[in-house]
């Protein structure tokens, strides 16, 4: 079945360093962006992350450090990446856990203004955890009836999950062959950054989701606690999360005045 589409989506995959979202890098990325039309275009990208990849994370991934020494950075990558993704939906497998938070880190970094307010975000894992609790070769199997073919390569694994959401949506009956509703379905938690710092409570208010003041408003806590503010934005916090408490502390300003 093919994806119905009201704006393009794109599809990608991440290599990077480890699965740190505040130090670690990409050293790969393939987006694979599919048109309301059925057209498609494909990217793939070797990145310089500017720091050792870690043996055993080349053993999984196989790119090595002489293999990027000669690419370009991300952030001189960016503006390429930003522009292929600008304006579409999101898909991937595990990417609202890991490669969607990754890749708002890198564009970040790169002062790229990132965010995800008007863009939709489908996870073909969780769909998939839903409805069968495998992995991406599995999952490749049991729905495209195929062995995945390297990998753990970006660009294979892109073309693999689009080709599983489309037989999902074939296998499944219950599936709406719909971006809003693929990307409600396959969320995680409600959360207002990517890494799960920040949480909504039942009236749709941001809250804590650790420490001493988990279950508090952020609001109450940044208005009481100013230090606190202070403390988070110079810790090891992802950054996506730091650029959510500035717009929750500068929206408490702008009432104020």
């Amino acid at each position: 079945m093919e994806l119905k589409l009201t704006k393009p989506i794109c599809f990608f995959d991440l290599e990077t360093t480890g699965t740190n979202l505040a130090k670690d890098r990409i050293v790969e990325i393939a987006i694979l962006k599919v048109y309301p039309n059925g057209n498609k275009e494909s990217r793939t990208w070797l990145v310089n992350p500017e720091m050792e990849i870690p043996k055993e994370v080349i053993a999984i991934h196989g790119i090595s450090n002489e293999k990027v020494a000669n690419e370009p950075t991300f952030k001189e990558l960016s503006k390429q990446i930003y522009d292929m993704i600008k304006g579409c939906d999101l898909g991937g497998y595990n990417s609202n856990r890991f490669d969607i938070p990754l890749l708002a880190e890198e564009l970040l970094r790169a002062d790229i203004d990132f965010d995800m307010k008007n863009m939709l975000a489908v996870d073909v894992q969780t769909i998939f955890h839903k409805k069968e609790q495998r992995t991406l070769a599995a999952a490749f199997k049991f729905y495209c009836g195929k062995d995945l073919i390297d990998a753990h390569s970006a660009a294979a694994d892109t073309e693999a999950t689009y080709e599983v959401l489309k037989s999902q949506l074939d296998k499944y009956e219950d599936l709406e062959n719909d971006i809003k509703w693929l990307s409600q379905y396959s969320a995680r938690k409600n959360f207002a950054d990517f890494a799960g710092f920040i949480s909504f409570n039942k009236k749709g208010e941001e809250v804590f989701s650790f420490g001493k003041y988990k279950g508090k408003l952020v609001e109450e806590v940044l208005e009481k606690e100013p230090g606190y503010f202070g403390w988070l934005q110079n810790a090891d916090f992802p950054l996506y999360t730091k650029k959510v408490l500035t717009a929750i502390k500068l929206r408490k300003l702008n009432t104020k005045l």
